[in-house]
């Protein structure tokens, strides 16, 4: 058994919840003394995770130190805290300590994936992606998962592989670490827009194509900075955007529901809490244009989250685009 310390006790939670199962020995970190205590009070976490209990075995704690000595870190932190988070973890964690960043999400001002974040602030960890769909509800409920470990350093992934794969959450290794990463970061912009489609009222055709088309853009981006077409095919792709834009533990898709309804974005997001689509949407919108590769949906995302575009309009604009094959370039193109 191993020592797994988590930071952050959002999807950090369930992730926690599921190593105890196995017996590691679990310590789990937030900044915020207030979101412990209630853990301690009620035995779960009401908010995030009503009905969850949050055995007492695991040692709940905002002191950054429990990261020392840990023979795997989970980073489970909002994609805006990662940078900070991982600042933190400096002389804290030694050479070759093992990092894994499952918050998805892309740094707004210099498009780097969050593996690449991590990397920045500590160069001398062992950095993985873990990533795909994987509801934190059902994590910690042991209900069938399947997700992806990503590294560049493949003996990295597959001891993770080997540390938390267990009945009921298994994984897979793959190198292709862009990929894996754009794929669970872009799909959160797509649930957005399928949950205004819900808002408007649509019906399954149009989530249908929303959900396809959205792939391709998102196999576009990804292919153009340098990820293999075949991984948006997998659970970091097609796996990930299937859960995320067809349930209701999705925030980006309730967010999106509240927004098709016609409730302003803003105070959307204000209701449903933290909604990584709506910060992807801006800086996926940009990283779209540096590139040069078409991103019509996310472009229609970005221009109903900042420009007060109708969803509406959003719709009947890339309804009535130009004629194109769907077999451009790629299957995926």
């Amino acid at each position: 058994m191993a020592v797994i310390t988590v930071l952050g006790a959002g999807f950090g939670t369930a992730l926690a919840v599921m190593a105890d199962r196995e017996g590691h020995t679990v310590r789990l970190w937030s900044p915020f003394e207030e979101e412990l205590c209630e853990i301690r009070r009620h035995g779960e976490h009401r908010r995030l995770l009503p009905g969850v209990p949050v055995p007492p075995s695991i040692e709940l704690t905002t002191d950054i130190g429990c990261a020392a000595g840990a023979d795997a870190v989970l980073m489970a932190v909002p994609s805006f805290a990662v940078s900070k988070t991982a600042e933190m973890l400096q002389g804290v964690i030694a050479d070759g300590a093992l990092i894994v960043n499952v918050s998805k999400g892309l740094e707004d001002t210099t498009f780097k994936r969050l593996t690449e974040v991590v990397k920045e602030q500590l160069p001398f960890a062992r950095v993985v992606a873990l990533t795909g769909p994987s509801h934190a509800e059902e994590v910690a409920r042991a209900v069938p998962t399947s997700i992806v470990c990503a590294s560049a350093d493949v003996s990295a992934a597959e001891q993770v592989q080997e540390l938390l794969m267990n009945g009921s959450f298994r994984i897979y290794v793959t190198d292709d670490v862009i990929g894996a990463e754009l794929g669970g970061a872009l799909k959160n912009v797509i649930a957005l827009a399928a949950g205004i489609c819900d808002g408007l009222s649509m019906g399954d055709n149009t989530k249908a194509a929303l959900m396809t088309r959205g792939l391709a853009e998102i196999a576009r981006l990804g292919t153009a900075l340098g990820a293999r077409a075949e991984t948006f095919a997998g659970l970091s792709g097609m796996g990930d955007l299937i859960v995320t834009c067809g349930s209701m533990h999705s925030r980006n898709r309730r967010a999106g529901i509240l927004i098709g309804k016609g409730k302003a974005p803003k105070d959307a997001i204000a209701e449903v809490g933290t909604v990584e689509g709506y910060f992807a949407a801006a800086t996926a919108f940009r990283l779209a244009q540096k590139m040069g590769v078409d991103m019509p949906i996310t472009e229609q995302c970005y221009r109903i989250c900042y420009e007060d575009a109708s969803p509406r309009d959003a719709l009947k604009a890339l309804m009535c685009r130009p004629m194109r094959h769907e077999t451009e370039a790629l299957w995926l193109a």
